[in-house]
């Protein structure tokens, strides 16, 4: 899990099964039927750093619109490895050439920014994908701060690969905003908490090297280690006194949405804005709300969107506080001094960053999506994960924060085909054999 990470899809069926699908309308819910688009003509995406919420040449024109569609570049034929547990072992096959894909200026630059603040952590860390290692990102990172057009960049120091069969699905996230306070209130009184004090996380790999990588969080008992509360013992009072509470939010259903965003802003009552992020999870398993309420027919043609199903919700209050019960997964929070982290404790970027699943997608690798709408379709940045964000070619693309961000982060959900941007020889040396990884061709 990541300090900023959840994930959210068109139908939200899918977004709202992720452990990561942020999606809280900071207006109030939808009307019903209403279909969150996108705006921006063509594959560019804003530069970096900026909500999409004024008009300016190649950004994102703020209010709704429709949704461009495009025509996704055809995935190599590829024999599936059912057993395939990484990158490595689904297989990777050599993508088109990078200077032919249809990467604008623009995203070029914001992508190389990006790519450059990732690259300490992208050496440093160990690629659970089995396709690199620290030293083949040197050239690339080095040259990455030196200027010079970043089109040509990408295209002299990377070489596109598919991994797998290389069919993507990409969904949305974004940072969202909610009425809080600091203090309890009239009105106030969803308690918002930092980590509980008796909340433990256990490395399962210093038990025994067949568990490695796996972790489980819970609480001493006497002597037993058992499970950490779930949802309802904890929205009804079971932490009183065992954890600090950060703020106050206005609307449990928001709050809940705010979980699944895993980050946010809350508008205080004096009109200042406090940002907290994802600090820690209860250990329980995510259950999304999204694919149980389209399993029991609860929600009405045009509704199976992020603002349909926060209508829902408000509609059905006693039913709604029962189904977001049944999603065990509870998130802590800590407050922070600037913007949103991903995974690799570097700033996300609105437009630029993604979540990615660590085992197929190096974290700091570029990723060049080409996808069923012209909106999510260019380059990005893998810097985040997310708890739904599993397996090869799953993305999670996040939009930055403000109401544009929320219309198309609630309505994303694009198919297409994902090439993995590797340093120029990773190929050549995967097929040799070299460095522990043999993918299959």
């Amino acid at each position: 899990m990541s300090a900023f990470r959840f994930a959210a899809t068109a139908a939200l069926a899918l977004a709202l099964s992720a452990c990561a699908g942020r999606i809280v309308p900071s207006g109030g819910p939808a009307a019903p039927g209403e279909r969150p688009t996108a705006t921006r003509p063509g594959p560019t995406r804003p530069s970096a750093g900026k909500a999409p919420e004024i008009r300016e040449p190649g950004r994102v024109a703020s209010g709704p619109a429709r949704i461009v569609p495009a025509t996704p570049l055809l995935a190599a034929p590829s024999i599936p490895n059912p057993a395939a547990t990484t990158a490595a072992t689904a297989g990777v096959l050599p993508g088109p050439a990078i200077a032919t894909l249809p990467i604008t200026d623009a995203q070029a630059e914001s992508a190389r920014a990006a790519f450059a603040l990732s690259c300490p952590g992208l050496m440093r860390r160990a690629d659970t994908s089995g396709l690199t290692r620290g030293a083949d990102w040197g050239p690339a990172c080095a040259a990455a701060r030196s200027g010079g057009r970043a089109r040509d960049f990408f295209a002299r120091y990377f070489e596109a690969v598919q991994v797998g069969d290389g069919k993507a699905f990409a969904t949305g996230y974004y940072e969202p905003e909610i009425l809080g306070s600091r203090e309890r209130r009239s009105g106030y009184d969803v308690p918002i908490y930092a980590r509980p004090r008796d909340l433990i996380d256990v490395d399962l790999g210093q038990f025994s090297d067949s568990l490695k990588g796996r972790k489980i969080r819970g609480k001493v008992a006497g002597t037993n280690f058992v499970p950490f509360d779930d949802r309802t013992a904890i929205e009804q009072g079971s932490l009183d006194g065992r954890a600090p509470i950060l703020a106050w939010g206005k609307d449990a259903v928001e709050v809940f949405f705010l979980q699944i965003q895993g980050s946010g802003r809350l508008r205080l009552p004096d009109g200042s804005i406090m940002r907290i992020g994802y600090d820690t999870q209860n250990g329980r398993d995510y259950t999304g709300i999204g694919s149980l309420m389209r399993q029991r027919g609860l929600l009405q043609p045009g509704q199976a969107s992020m603002q349909g199903i926060v209508q829902w919700l408000h509609d059905h209050p006693d039913e709604g506080r029962a189904l977001m019960r049944e999603n065990k997964s509870f998130v802590f929070f800590r407050e922070l001094d600037g913007p949103p982290q991903g995974a690799m404790g570097y700033a996300v970027t609105g437009q630029v960053s993604a979540a990615a699943d660590p085992k197929y997608v190096p974290l700091g690798a570029p990723v060049f999506l080409s996808m069923d709408r012209q909106d999510v379709t260019g380059l990005w940045v893998a810097q985040d994960t997310g708890g739904a964000i599993k397996g090869s070619n799953r993305f999670d693309t996040f939009w930055g924060a403000g109401e544009t961000a929320r219309s198309v982060a609630g309505g994303m959900s694009g198919r297409g085909t994902a090439f993995l941007l590797l340093p120029v020889g990773t190929l050549a040396r995967l097929q040799a054999g070299v460095g522990g990884a043999v993918p299959q061709f």
